[in-house]
């Protein structure tokens, strides 16, 4: 069976300047744990999910040690103001997904079903042709199991 059969084809989608607190008010009205993210053209940006309002609340940890090679410096210095960006943000765009993985509707469910394991990835936009037609997520791949389709 393929992607396009048990694919969300009504997908709600949010623009990167939204506000994360209208962001997270969206996903609990709507019962969905991502969204794809679009420009007023309709391109697709990237994907904030539920992960990304969770990071709000995460604690900032300082290294516990510190290693004077360059590499390292460099490194930890990135990371950390990754994760301040993430923790400070108030747009979708400061939280959003920019390197997305991406699938097309031919693809079959046994494809999907072991990316999503291997990646840890369980939002994933559906493009055609540079369009966004749906979305997959293990909740459809759980229920097309459910149905006897998968």
């Amino acid at each position: 069976m393929l992607i396009k059969d048990i694919m969300t084809k009504k997908v709600i989608t949010v623009r990167p300047e939204m506000d994360i607190h209208k962001l997270a008010k969206l996903f609990m009205k709507k019962n969905i744990s991502g969204a794809p993210v679009i420009n007023k053209s309709g391109k697709l940006l990237g994907v904030v999910r539920e992960e990304g309002l969770i990071f709000q609340d995460k604690k900032v940890h300082l290294p516990t040690f510190i290693n004077l090679s360059f590499g390292f410096l460099t490194l930890g210095a990135n990371r950390y103001n990754e994760e301040i960006k993430k923790i400070t943000a108030s747009k979708v765009s400061s939280i959003m997904e920019k390197d997305i993985v991406a699938i097309r509707p031919n693809t079959e469910i046994e494809d999907v079903a072991t990316l999503m394991i291997e990646k840890e990835i369980y939002y994933l936009p559906v493009v055609e042709k540079n369009k966004l037609v749906g979305v997959i997520t293990k909740k459809d791949i759980v229920r097309a199991i459910a149905k006897g389709k998968a």
